[in-house]
């Protein structure tokens, strides 16, 4: 029996929706899922009236709200403390770097929008971009040397809270194919086979084509 509801925006757009399901599919959190079509042009008066904040991933769980998709994560976090790794130094750096992928790299998100159904290489590749494509690139290849010995994830065997908030990032590279270095590309590849992002990537490929947004889908110029 479900032990509440998880919230979350089209699977083939909504990145906040895919890292907030990430952790609580992660955690074995028993929610349904209830999926509310995104605008592209700010809340929906139905996310509104699903979700306290107006955004997703909302979860609610055993009369607990969260919202706000870091804040879900640390709270599965506490349900299975695997989500981050063991040692604190690794933990630290995990905390790090999945902060400054919910607060920074805005010319990604804004130039290369997450679309799953998208294929266009080279779309939406300026300066800007190029500077937190590297960033990205630096931080995935830190991590890996520092803690991810004896894994294709980035603290190693285990999916993390940390691969799941770049886990959005690694979709927009797959779809716009920006220049990548042989290490960033072989995580791209672990990110994209893991079971549970292979899963959202065929739930996304089934929602209703009427859900599909123009702005997201046009050809590039």
């Amino acid at each position: 029996m479900p032990e509440g509801r998880l919230v979350i925006g089209s699977r083939r757009y909504s990145s906040w929706s895919l890292r907030g399901w990430l952790a609580v599919r992660l955690a074995g959190l028993a929610v349904e899922e209830v999926v509310i079509p995104v605008s592209g042009t700010g809340a929906t008066p139905a996310i509104r009236a699903a979700s306290p904040s107006g955004l997703v991933p909302y979860l609610e769980h055993r009369g607990h709200a969260i919202w706000e998709s870091l804040a879900i994560a640390e709270y599965c976090a506490e349900i299975a403390p695997t989500l981050w790794p063991e040692d604190s130094i690794a933990r630290a750096h995990a905390r790090a770097i999945s902060a400054e992928m919910h607060a920074g790299f805005r010319a990604l998100r804004q130039s290369m929008p997450m679309n799953l159904g998208r294929h266009a290489p080279g779309f939406g590749q300026n300066d800007e971009v190029r500077a937190d494509i590297a960033r990205i690139e630096a931080i995935w290849g830190e991590t890996r040397a520092r803690f991810g010995a004896g894994g294709a994830f980035l603290f190693g065997e285990h999916f993390t809270i940390a691969d799941a908030m770049y886990a959005p990032v690694v979709a927009r590279f797959l779809s716009y194919e920006p220049p990548l270095g042989p290490a960033s590309r072989a995580y791209a590849a672990a990110i994209r086979a893991y079971p549970l992002i292979a899963q959202w990537y065929e739930a996304a490929a089934a929602e209703p084509a009427a859900w599909r947004i123009a702005k997201y889908e046009a050809d590039p110029a």
